[in-house]
């Protein structure tokens, strides 16, 4: 008896209906996101002393505290942190579900997010060891790594309102923010190590910074479709600069006016590129 051969012509390649067999690689991948969530998630717990450690604010002499730098955001915008390991924790166990343990999507994603979480780590490692212009590597590294993932994940949609949330929310927040630390970051490696910027004012810098923020915000609202998720994570760090500057002992009228300019531009441009998208279909 003739069969037919079914049409998936109209299935996003995340779609589970047109995943491969389920092969050891497949569960190599799985095997190493899960440990390397479990190494982020005890470099996480190092990173705020529970273990009786230094706190990432107080390590490397305070390089990374919210008075660092002009650049640096308040302490509360770190709780975003909260949210992105929940986040993972929830991919770790998403890409362990049947229907996806061998689809295009998490084989295109799997590894580089178990590189991600052990550059968290050693991003944490790193920090605590005192060495901030190795941080600045590393967060670097990682920083490239979640700009391939957010490529990869831009070209497909979700194939499900959980994927979108686990897969494009977490690491689209992950993303958005890291883009905000690695300027805090290396502004506090600079200052740090003597870096008097060439006789500029470090207002002048900050405003540099800044606009370089948000023009990153805008690529990725442009090349995303409007994707939320990193624009969330880049207006809530820049917005905690603002208010960094005007509550905390390093205070800078000019350079929080900046950052809140930046978030809103960031804002603007996503719901624009949202809107388009929409409009196009």
């Amino acid at each position: 008896m003739a069969t037919s051969t079914p049409n998936t012509s109209s299935h996003s390649p995340a779609d589970p209906a047109v995943a491969g067999s389920y092969q050891r690689s497949d569960l190599a991948r799985q095997l190493t996101v899960t440990v390397s969530f479990i190494v982020c998630i005890i470099g996480s717990v190092i990173g705020v002393g529970v273990f009786g450690g230094t706190r990432i604010a107080e390590a490397a002499g305070g390089a990374l505290s919210a008075d660092a730098t002009y650049l640096a955001p308040a302490s509360p915008a770190f709780s975003i942190w909260s949210v992105i390991y929940t986040g993972l924790g929830a991919y770790t166990i998403y890409q362990w579900f049947p229907s996806q343990r061998a689809t295009p999507r998490q084989r295109s994603l799997g590894w580089l997010v178990a590189a991600s979480l052990i550059l968290n780590a050693a991003w944490i490692l790193s920090v605590q060891a005192g060495s901030v212009p190795l941080s600045v590597v590393v967060i670097a590294a990682l920083l490239v790594v979640l700009a391939i993932i957010f490529k990869r994940y831009s070209r497909s949609r979700p194939d499900s309102l959980l994927g979108a949330v686990v897969v494009d929310g977490t690491l689209g927040l992950y993303l958005g923010w890291v883009c905000v630390a690695i300027c805090a970051n290396i502004a506090s490696a600079l200052t740090s190590g003597g870096f008097n910027g060439f006789g500029l004012d470090p207002v002048i810098w900050a405003f540099i910074v800044l606009a370089a923020a948000a023009a990153v915000g805008v690529g990725l609202a442009l090349y995303g479709r409007g994707r939320l998720a990193p624009a969330a994570a880049l207006a809530w760090g820049l917005s905690w600069i603002a208010v960094s500057r005007v509550n905390g002992e390093l205070l800078s009228t000019p350079t929080a006016v900046a950052a809140a300019a930046a978030a809103a531009i960031v804002v603007i441009a996503t719901a624009g590129a949202r809107v388009a998208a929409i409009r196009r279909g």
